[in-house]
């Protein structure tokens, strides 16, 4: 296994789907008071820090794209549908396994995760249709 070629554009676009996801998905319309009040953050608090918390979002999106880019190209996917699969196993066994597990240990709601990983389910999703179609 080497690292393959990379199609910058789809990276681009893959981490941009993830900041369109996120503003309407911890939006008003969808799940930011939920989410502010099950996660237990002030609402101040959350605007103060936006700035850092989205440079930091930058950096985790284009990772998350570069390596689910590698993962599609590994497991051998060849359409939207085999994409979106190797997405699906790759949430299951690294992001919703590990965020059951620290909102298990942090005694938070169950609602608390299913906004959490269903977020990140989605934009896998579409980071998985964006970079499957651009192969």
């Amino acid at each position: 296994m080497q690292f393959g070629p990379v199609n910058w554009f789809a990276i681009a676009a893959a981490v941009v789907s993830t900041f369109v996801i996120g503003g309407i998905w911890y939006s008003p319309l969808l799940f930011v008071h939920s989410w502010l009040k099950l996660s237990g953050v002030d609402k101040q608090v959350f605007d103060a820090g936006l700035r850092k918390a989205l440079i930091g979002d930058l950096f985790a999106a284009a990772a998350v794209a570069l390596v689910l880019n590698q993962v599609i190209r590994w497991s051998g996917a060849t359409g939207i549908a085999s994409g979106l699969f190797v997405a699906l196993v790759v949430w299951m066994g690294f992001v919703a396994s590990v965020l059951i597990t620290q909102v298990t240990y942090e005694h938070r709601p169950f609602a608390f995760f299913a906004i959490s990983a269903g977020y990140r389910l989605v934009t896998l999703e579409v980071m998985a249709v964006i970079l499957s179609v651009a192969r």
